[in-house]
C-alpha cells in the first residue's frame, strides 16, 4: 500500500479519502513528522495539529 497525505489537515494514512476530516487524499507529499503528545508539541501547535498521528510537511 502506498502512502498518502490529506490535502486538508496533512494525515497520513493509505486511504483515497482522510478519515478524519474527510478530505481528498494525494500520493505527492514531503517529509512528515510524528506528533506523538499533541498538547505538548510546539512543532503540532504552529502546524495546527489537534491529535497525535503522522503527518505530512508538504501536500500538493
Amino acid at each position: 500500500m502506498i502512502d498518502r497525505a490529506c490535502k486538508v489537515c496533512s494525515l497520513i494514512s493509505t486511504e483515497e479519502s482522510c478519515s478524519r476530516c474527510g478530505g481528498q487524499t494525494s500520493r505527492e507529499w514531503q517529509g512528515y513528522v510524528v506528533v506523538i503528545d499533541h498538547e505538548k508539541s510546539d512543532i503540532a501547535k504552529k502546524m495546527g495539529i489537534t491529535s497525535n498521528g503522522r503527518y505530512a510537511l508538504r501536500v500538493r
